[in-house]
């Protein structure tokens, strides 16, 4: 249900900022035609024209601001600034001539062009829709005032109201429309998504497959025929080169084929830690548990013991995964001259020590057995719902 609000809240977002762009670049557009039409030579007094410009030129300031935030307080400021630009027209020149078709143009302008763009932001909620009507009657009577003052047609009047309801009307389709096309853009980008992960689990499994049959399933069918026609001595080499590449994958590595049947190792009799860490990690953040590394990683160790040491850390790793009920765990590596250490602490439910039988003999012999071999240990601490902590220690 979280996700869920989320996104919509991010499609709403994404919806309003569309708006104000729209709103922002409307307006400007209205102003710099109200602005080319005061240009006209003898359309506007003198005094009428420097007002009329600064009027026009501070709304589309305000319509700028508008199109950055959306705020409420910028569609009034551009309201009245538009209102003051009409009325000076309309009541700053001598009742007589009548109005002209500058002035008309230029009125038209600002109420249908400049004014008319902030219905574009006020179309997406019902408080909204109330402040449109607002500053829609307070525009329509601004233009009404104006023009019957000066005589003038009722030209301006229907260019105002067609104008404003067509940013109303725009509006209102870019508020409706803009989530749904996103929603259907989410909808394509999680099923391609799904199929790609999909694709992936299956080249996933067929290379499985393909190295299980090319090397155990190969060794396992030569055994099964009691080895006819091969030497113990390569039947034997070729399962060593088969348990090799089972420890190798065990430790989460990913072994590439050279030829079929031949993958490859890393014979290497000492290893560094830090090269191996990073798989470990990469294998339990498929599976879900996230690993957070401290500490150095940069220790030489002999294989044999490198073996034991990340074995016995990928199943104290998997005791996270399958009981702690988190997704987290913290790996702290240590050393000093003789001894490497690693700290698995969890932040889970734990458990009782004491309730711990002797007959689970998972942590006994997958962890503490195993490193004892190479001359190391392991201590556990933990408490019902104060998580669990283990230690793990072998020798450089």
């Amino acid at each position: 249900m979280q996700r869920t609000f989320t996104e919509r809240d991010r499609l709403l977002k994404e919806r309003d900022r569309l708006l104000r762009r729209a709103a922002r670049a409307t307006g400007l557009a209205g102003a710099a035609t109200a602005l080319l039409c005061m240009l006209v030579p003898g359309g506007l007094a003198p005094d009428i024209l420097l007002g009329s410009v600064l009027l026009v030129l501070a709304m589309a300031g305000w319509l700028y601001l508008l199109g950055r935030t959306g705020a409420i307080r910028w569609v009034v400021m551009t309201v009245l600034t538009g209102m003051a630009a009409i009325l000076l027209i309309g009541f700053g020149r001598a009742p007589e001539p009548r109005m002209n078709l500058v002035e008309e143009s230029v009125i038209a302008a600002v109420a249908a062009g400049a004014m008319s763009s902030v219905a574009i932001v006020l179309v997406v909620s019902l408080s909204r829709l109330v402040t449109l009507g607002s500053v829609l009657g307070f525009t329509v009577a601004s233009v009404v005032a104006a023009t019957v003052t000066s005589h003038g047609t009722i030209v301006p009047l229907a260019l105002t109201i067609s104008g404003w309801f067509a940013t109303t009307l725009g509006g209102w389709w870019m508020g409706q429309s803009i989530p749904r096309a996103m929603q259907r853009i989410a909808a394509i980008g999680r099923a391609h998504r799904a199929e790609r992960h999909a694709s992936e689990l299956e080249a996933q499994r067929r290379q499985d497959a393909r190295l299980l049959h090319d090397t155990v399933l190969a060794t396992l069918t030569l055994l099964a025929h009691s080895g006819v026609g091969v030497s113990p001595d390569a039947l034997r080499e070729q399962a060593g080169d088969d348990a090799r590449l089972l420890r190798q994958l065990r430790l989460g590595g990913l072994p590439t084929p050279r030829r079929s049947g031949v993958y490859t190792l890393e014979p290497a009799s000492e290893s560094t830690l830090g090269n191996t860490l990073e798989s470990v990690k990469q294998r339990f953040g498929r599976m879900g548990l996230e690993v957070d590394w401290h500490g150095s990683g940069q220790v030489l160790l002999p294989s044999t013991v490198l073996d034991s040491f990340l074995l016995a850390l990928g199943e104290c790793l998997e005791n996270v995964r399958r009981h702690s009920g988190v997704k987290r765990a913290d790996v702290t590596i240590t050393d000093d001259d003789t001894t490497v250490r690693a700290m698995v602490t969890d932040a889970g439910i734990g458990f009782d020590l004491d309730g711990v039988g002797a007959e689970r003999l998972g942590f006994t012999e997958s962890v503490v057995a195993r490193l004892r071999d190479v001359g190391g240990n392991a201590r556990l601490f933990s408490s019902p719902g104060s998580g669990t902590t283990v230690v793990l220690e072998v020798p450089k």
